[in-house]
């Protein structure tokens, strides 16, 4: 899987949306432990306003700059978050591959990540677009760098988990 860059457009596609399926599929399911594997050890992960992200501004909801920072938000998660139950489900579209390096391939993804309480209607949580570069480690596709832009101006106070 190192050459992932070179495959054919539609093994790459095909790749991406396994890829994209399983990363959602640890969210959904709270396996955060395994969302952290899906990335680069010096990988960086952003969630940042639309606004923000378009003028330039560094200012970002959550931001890590590496694998380790990703293992210390999921700690708090586990351990010191203390929040209504609720479910969560992502939904990756628009699977976009873009021109990469050799060895990187970038990609921009659509999201939308629906919330339901167990006693309300599910409703729309956050909403947005991914903007990743994945490499090939080890046989495997792993994100290096993936910045989630958020749609609307207004943050969930419940943003404790990754998108």
């Amino acid at each position: 899987m190192n050459d992932f860059a070179a495959l054919p457009v539609r093994e790459m596609r095909l790749e991406l949306e396994g890829l994209y399926a399983e990363y959602t599929g640890a969210l959904d399911e709270e396996r955060f432990e395994d969302w952290a594997e899906f990335f680069t050890d010096d990988c960086f992960y952003q969630i940042i306003p639309r606004e923000n992200h378009d003028l330039g501004l560094p200012v970002a909801t959550w931001r890590s700059e590496s694998k380790a920072m990703l293992h210390d938000r999921i700690t708090s998660i586990r351990k010191t978050a203390v929040y209504a139950p609720r479910y969560l489900r992502r939904y990756v579209t628009g699977i976009r591959p873009r021109a990469g390096s050799d060895a990187t391939i970038s990609v921009r993804a659509n999201y939308l990540v629906v919330e339901t309480l167990q006693d309300e209607l599910t409703r729309v949580f956050n909403a947005g677009y991914y903007l990743d570069e994945i490499v090939g480690v080890g046989g495997a596709l792993k994100f290096s760098r993936k910045v989630c832009v958020f749609d609307s101006l207004l943050v969930p106070n419940s943003l404790i988990y990754p998108l």
